[in-house]
């Protein structure tokens, strides 16, 4: 499906959405808000979908919001709608990202700026070149974070480096964003889709249902006590060993042999 400024790919059980406004970093225009927003949908309701990849035309992955086009809105008195004040795309796309029922891997390819930032943090994994850099910079706009930001960089750098980042708005380097944990691996631009499809690929040829039930269960234990962690625990694998892809995993234990999982 043809979608302005993105593009949308699906190879081996992987959709890859490219945000692909390279001249601008892939800043975000209502247009593409509103296009990542149904590219989602569609890996999300595909069923020959099973990982989604999200990367960056060019050398940005995304630089934020296109601030120019901002001011530009702002100076003809068209800066907000009503619908993004009360039902804001950015927050669909972000719990579309965090909800997928599919593992969702960035591939940080460049420059991630305030929204790019976030929607990098909104995905499981995420993956970046050694030149990358990170910053919630926000704040050096007057602005507040959004997409998310507030919620998902305290959980992952702690409470102090987040106020750190957040009220600095400063850039940093790949190199440290490993440091912190905002990354899992730093690759060579080269070597970053390659390394990126390799691990959607093994997570796409493994048990859809198991997977989606760990996500599940992983994210809910964030606010959830131990027992009712444990509790979960025992109804998915409950759940998952009634399932053909349970049965194939272990006949091919027993037969040393790579399994083959349908998702049934």
């Amino acid at each position: 499906m043809d979608f302005e400024h993105l593009i949308y790919n699906i190879d081996n059980l992987v959709a890859t959405i490219t945000l692909n406004r390279p001249e601008t970093l892939n800043a975000l225009t209502p247009s593409m808000r509103k296009n990542f927003a149904a590219a989602l949908e569609l890996a999300e309701n595909d069923d020959s979908v099973r990982v989604i990849v999200i990367t960056g035309a060019g050398k940005g992955f995304c630089s934020g919001g296109d601030v120019k086009a901002m001011n530009e809105a702002r100076k003809s008195g068209k800066a907000s709608v009503l619908d993004d004040r009360i039902d804001p795309i950015r927050d669909r796309i972000v719990l579309a990202l965090r909800d997928s029922t599919k593992p969702v891997i960035a591939a940080v390819n460049g420059a991630a700026a305030g929204a790019g930032m976030n929607i990098a943090l909104a995905c499981d994994i995420r993956i970046a070149s050694d030149t990358a850099k990170f910053g919630e910079t926000f704040a050096k706009r007057g602005l507040h974070p959004d997409w998310g930001g507030t919620y998902f960089l305290p959980r992952i750098v702690g409470m102090a480096k987040a106020c750190e980042l957040i009220w600095s708005g400063k850039m940093i380097q790949a190199s440290e964003a490993l440091e912190l944990g905002i990354v899992s691996q730093l690759e060579t631009p080269e070597a970053l889709m390659a390394t990126t499809l390799e691990m959607a690929s093994s997570f796409a040829a493994g048990p859809p249902i198991a997977i989606r039930m760990a996500k599940r269960a992983m994210y809910r234990s964030m606010d959830t006590t131990l027992r009712e962690a444990l509790e979960f625990e025992t109804y998915a694998q409950n759940t998952c060993s009634d399932t053909q892809d349970a049965k194939e995993g272990i006949a091919a234990f027993v037969e040393k042999r790579e399994p083959v999982f349908t998702g049934k």
